[in-house]
């Protein structure tokens, strides 16, 4: 199996997996959204609470270049944390979320 397959089925297994926890107030539902063709993979929460309607994006990975881009990470644990787990290398991890120029001054590894 070449790397880019490998990383599609680690993304859907993480968002997936991620997406069997729901917030415990309102009814919430916490959807999985894997698009395989465009390499898109999201956790969405749709639903309803004591104060309305409730969509929210709490993370959205790419697939890009080779590499893994965490475009958002409203994840408690942190999604990163789960991809270097899954046995991604660092280096094919990029944090989107921070300018560019900033990127290269972020350590998250493990330790």
């Amino acid at each position: 199996m070449d790397k880019i397959e490998r990383y599609r089925q680690i993304l859907q297994q993480i968002v997936t997996n991620q997406a069997e926890y729901s917030p415990s107030h309102g009814e919430i539902e916490t959807l999985p959204i894997c698009d395989t063709k465009q390499d898109n993979y999201l956790l969405v929460d749709v639903g309803w609470d004591q104060t309305g309607r409730v969509y929210s994006v709490i993370a959205h990975l790419s697939l890009r270049e080779g590499k893994i881009w965490v475009e958002r990470d409203g994840l408690e644990r942190g999604i990163t944390r789960e991809l270097l787990e899954a046995g991604i290398p660092q280096e094919d991890i990029e944090l989107a979320f921070y300018r560019p120029e900033r990127r290269a001054l972020v350590d998250f590894t493990l330790t």
